[in-house]
């Protein structure tokens, strides 16, 4: 079996349990295929870069996957027809990050620089 990393951003009009139900539709497939999900990380309602499909803002949920090739090939089968999901990527990976990935880091040093600054205004 392959390791792959797989994002996709849901409507940000969703409710933050339907983009979780979202995320476990994927590991449902990825369980039907004999594969196993092995981390699933939300990375909360973010802006993007640009709009797309009327969104400026989106859910990104990020799951580590091993499991075979076609299914990859269903989840992403399953994104293009959802209208909740705006954008996707799948990509295969050769090992996958110990630990939290680059995202994950990045928030919890956002919310410590914004704590050292109440600090610093108290």
């Amino acid at each position: 079996m392959a390791l792959y990393e797989h994002v996709f951003l849901a409507r940000q009009d969703l409710a933050q349990a339907q983009v979780d139900a979202m995320a476990e539709a994927v590991t449902k497939i990825v369980e039907d295929h004999q594969g196993k999900v092995i981390k699933t990380e939300t990375w909360g309602l973010r802006s993007m870069a640009y709009r797309m499909a009327k969104n400026r803002k989106a859910h990104y949920v990020m799951l580590e996957i091993d499991a075979p090739g076609d299914t990859v090939a269903e989840i992403e089968r399953q994104h293009s027809i959802s209208e909740d999901v705006i954008r996707y990527m799948t990509v295969k990976v050769d090992a996958h990050e110990q630990g939290p990935s680059v995202m994950m880091r990045k928030q919890e040093r956002d919310r410590e620089r914004g704590r050292r600054r109440e600090e610093e205004n108290a």
